[in-house]
């Protein structure tokens, strides 16, 4: 695939502004890409915002970012119709998304049971961890094709880890919305597949990513990783960058409802 095959074409990603979706930004756009970033950060964050979208402007491209709670149904509407607005003006003329990445980490991390109450889950913090983490990729979508800026060839992306099928005491919410994301992207890839819209899931290995390291007890993950990864190493946001860059290729179209695994073997050891 050569940078031509890209250029010019825009990408919507959804949680743009550190982690998987700030270095796919960085590598869709070092290729072409446009970029429309939606993310959810204040104070001190910002600066990095901005910084992020300026090296994403010195590649050439147009980088437009929007500080927004995608978890929101009004937010969702506004965003969209600025979307197209975006996407109308392009100087290729109208255009549709090429790429949609969702890579939404927001969620509450606590056991399921405990003698503190306080201490465990709520019935609102699971229910919000799976509305944001899992089930926001189902009205995005729907809307975004709803309103026509996904069309035949057009790509999505959402991201998933080992922790939709393996335990870890504080990861109960998560893990039951990665495992309910993964359902999401496999029922959206069935009914979209007769628009050629191709709907696959990412399961990054461990990456020490600002998300990883929200998680209590993270430097067990870190080293279980280590230990178990025969590559002798952490995933990276560029491994994952990387990939979906290359499944953005527009000659790929039969790869579509799959679960993508990029772990460099992190997940077939059980070292």
């Amino acid at each position: 695939m050569s940078q031509a095959d890209l250029k010019g074409r825009w990408a919507l990603i959804l949680g743009a502004s550190s982690g998987f979706g700030a270095a796919t930004a960085l590598e869709l756009a070092r290729n072409g890409v446009n970029i429309i970033g939606l993310h959810l950060d204040r104070g001190p964050a910002l600066e990095g915002v901005k910084k992020l979208v300026s090296d994403l402007e010195s590649l050439g491209v147009q980088a437009h970012y929007m500080n927004m709670n995608i978890a929101r149904a009004e937010k969702r509407q506004e965003a969209i119709a600025r979307i197209k607005s975006i996407l109308a003006a392009s100087p290729q003329g109208p255009q549709i998304l090429h790429v949609v990445m969702h890579s939404v980490a927001f969620g509450s991390l606590l056991p399921f049971v405990g003698a503190d109450e306080s201490k465990t889950l709520a019935q609102a913090q699971v229910e919000m961890t799976l509305d944001v983490m899992a089930n926001s990729l189902v009205y995005w979508v729907r809307d975004l094709w709803r309103d026509g800026l996904l069309g035949r060839g057009s790509r999505v992306f959402s991201m998933t880890s080992a922790g939709s099928v393996m335990m870890f005491e504080t990861y109960g919410a998560v893990s039951a919305a990665k495992a309910a994301l993964e359902s999401h992207t496999r029922q959206l890839a069935l009914e979209l597949a007769k628009h050629g819209v191709l709907v696959n899931t990412i399961m990054a290995g461990v990456t020490d990513t600002r998300a990883l390291r929200a998680i209590p007890g993270n430097d067990k993950l870190i080293e279980g990783a280590l230990r178990r990864n025969p590559s002798g190493r952490l995933t990276t946001t560029t491994d994952i960058a990387k990939t979906i860059r290359a499944l953005s290729d527009p000659e790929l179209l039969w790869i579509n409802g799959a679960t993508i695994v990029v772990d460099g073997g992190e997940l077939i050891s059980g070292a």
